[in-house]
């Protein structure tokens, strides 16, 4: 039996690959650099939940073109169930699906990513979210039956865009955090020159404390 492949974790570099497309051949991660990329794959075309998910991803479409982030979608289905199934979204759902999906039938790109179930001759529901520097930023799997939240996947990757530019970390549920609304995190302090300038930019009003390592600011 073949060896099961290894999903790439967090921090790797998304592996190079030539696949083929709704909108032609696409070369992974090469035609994306510089761009944020949403890459997600579904169990299958013609199928409800998945069909919910291509309609809601493209619904926010418009905001994540916004962020300078593109969206691929996958599964092993051939190109033509693709077009097929992207047909009917637009003629029953009024919903043209602009962004590609990717045709996988052999399972190449899935095998390359460890996106095939051990006990299914499917894809699974997973999402890589892939920074301009073509490194993985976050892997989220979900189960068959549940459909993916797409508004958290735009919420982080505005906060990895505002971690990665100023250098922050995001606490829950960010912006709508529970203890300090829309700040982020300064990182906690590893000398004490850092614990004595942190203790100083809160008595200057600049950033807000609970205690040298629980940092916020706006």
């Amino acid at each position: 039996m073949e060896k099961q492949k290894s999903m790439p974790l967090i921090g790797d570099k998304f592996p190079d690959m030539e696949v083929e497309t709704t909108h032609g051949k696409i070369k992974l991660p090469n035609d994306y650099k510089g761009k944020w990329l949403v890459l997600f794959s579904h169990p299958g075309d013609f199928t409800p939940v998945c069909t919910t998910e291509f309609v809601a991803f493209q619904k926010k479409y418009d905001e994540f073109r916004e962020l300078d982030t593109e969206l691929i979608g996958l599964s092993i289905d051939q190109v033509h169930s693709h077009l097929k199934w992207a047909e009917w979204i637009e003629e029953n759902m009024d919903t043209e699906i602009e962004f590609p999906i990717i045709a996988d039938p052999v399972g190449f790109v899935a095998k390359e990513l460890g996106l095939i179930h051990s006990k299914a001759t499917m894809t699974v529901r997973a999402v890589f979210i892939v920074d301009p520097d073509s490194t993985i930023r976050a892997i989220l799997y979900y189960p068959a039956e549940l459909g993916r939240n797409i508004s958290e996947i735009l919420r982080m990757i505005k906060g990895f865009q505002k971690s990665s530019k100023e250098e922050v970390a995001i606490p829950a549920n960010w912006p709508e955090n529970e203890i300090e609304g829309d700040k982020v995190i300064i990182p906690p302090a590893s000398d004490v020159e850092t614990i004595k300038k942190r203790r100083q930019q809160e008595a200057d009003g600049e950033i807000e404390c609970y205690d040298w390592w629980l940092c916020f600011k706006k």
